[in-house]
């Protein structure tokens, strides 16, 4: 048995859903353990107007009784505020003859850059916006409530996560490895750009504001960092069950990201093997450990029980207010794409969103190799292979 979830909803719909399953029973939840990672997903410079408009806060509906989740499916419920100015528009009944083209505030100029085209062709689609009404990022509101649960579980069995930027339109940061965990938080969660690098922080929010004047948008990379993972976790068995390989999907999934890495990812295409692999050390105390952690905490599919590090590559908001040509579907006249959004950069938000896609996927692979229907049980089974690892 393992761990899953759904998502439902639209943009500008009354509200986003997801449904849990699979978590144990006896575990610890309350609605403002997953308000607060809304909160951290709606901050950050370069955030658009409706970060204003949605003040995102969820409502548990089944699942969870008295702060402890019940083993059965846990619903999960966003209201979109701004629903009231889209009750006509993105209703549920059938409109009136005659209202359609007044209504529907129909679609039919594709964006580039975006799912427009793409899902109107794969669906018949005459109005994109039955495409772009979903594959927005806004959709990304319910799996950061997905992940703030899957953080709950890895919290209470000693796994910690952090999340930053590394780097915003070609400014990188120089962030000191060895700064601990509890640093690392402090100083970007006090950041406008969620960078831990202070001497860079005003470049960074310098060039996303250039990118708004300019009507243009600019990307970056962030880095997510997992602590306390217990060894051997994942496998290599199969090549569906390296965890790698999961996190690696699950970071590709996000809206605009395009690449992924761990450890010195790339950098180790440039480097002989002497500099990319981590020597084996063994104390008493703490059992097997590496000397580096140029893999990122990953060997063979399988987590080495040194820190996960993993990064992931935003590409610029394809919405510009200096727009790029596309084609109306309707009458194939070329056009400059209209604007749906206006964020110039939500780099800093996208390192939350990894953050809890990131936390999900690690609660998945403990929940699987770990199961058990009760917390308590489930806890006990994760600090038994944390002592056999030590002893071994």
């Amino acid at each position: 048995m393992g761990m899953r979830y759904l998502t439902a909803g639209e943009s500008h719909g009354p509200q986003l859903t997801t449904i849990l399953e699979g978590l144990p029973a006896g575990m610890p939840l309350l609605s403002e353990d997953i308000n607060e990672e809304l909160s951290r997903r709606q901050k950050g410079h370069g955030r658009g107007r409706r970060m204003q408009i949605e003040k995102d806060t969820v409502e548990i509906v089944s699942g969870v009784r008295h702060g402890q989740t019940l083993g059965s499916p846990i619903a999960l419920v966003v209201k979109n505020n701004d629903w009231k100015h889209w009750t006509t528009i993105m209703g549920a009944e059938a409109l009136i003859e005659g209202q359609e083209d007044e209504i529907k505030r129909k679609i039919t100029r594709a964006r580039p850059g975006h799912a427009d085209l793409n899902g109107a062709i794969k669906y018949g689609h005459r109005d994109m916006r039955n495409v772009l009404e979903r594959s927005s990022a806004r959709e990304t509101t319910v799996r950061v409530a997905a992940g703030a649960v899957a953080k709950k579980l890895l919290s209470l069995v000693g796994v910690n996560l952090v999340s930053h930027v590394v780097e915003i339109g070609g400014i990188k940061a120089n962030v000191d490895s060895t700064l601990s965990i509890e640093t690392l938080k402090e100083r970007t969660e006090a950041s406008p750009v969620r960078v831990a690098d202070p001497t860079i922080e005003q470049a960074m929010m310098n060039a996303i504001d250039e990118a708004k004047q300019n009507g243009d948008s600019i990307g970056g990379v962030v880095e997510v960092i997992a602590t306390g993972m217990p060894s051997g976790v994942g496998s290599y068995v199969h090549y569906d069950r390296k965890l790698d390989a999961k996190l690696a999907a699950a970071i590709v999934s996000i809206n605009a990201f395009k690449g992924v890495e761990f450890g010195i990812g790339f950098e180790a295409a440039r480097k002989p093997g002497s500099e990319v692999h981590d020597e084996i050390a063994w104390e008493k105390e703490k059992g097997y450990y590496r000397k580096t952690n140029r893999l990122g905490g990953f060997e063979g599919g399988m987590t080495t029980g040194m820190p996960i590090v993993v990064r992931g590559v935003m590409k610029p908001i394809p919405t510009l207010y200096k727009p790029l040509m596309s084609v109306d579907i309707e009458t194939k006249e070329p056009f400059a794409a209209s604007i749906e959004r206006s964020d110039s950069c939500a780099v800093p938000a996208a390192a939350v969103v990894a953050e809890n896609i990131v936390a999900w996927e690690l609660a998945v692979a403990l929940v699987e190799q770990f199961y058990s229907d009760r917390f308590e049980t489930f806890l006990e089974e994760i600090n038994r292979q944390r002592e056999f690892a030590r002893e071994f």
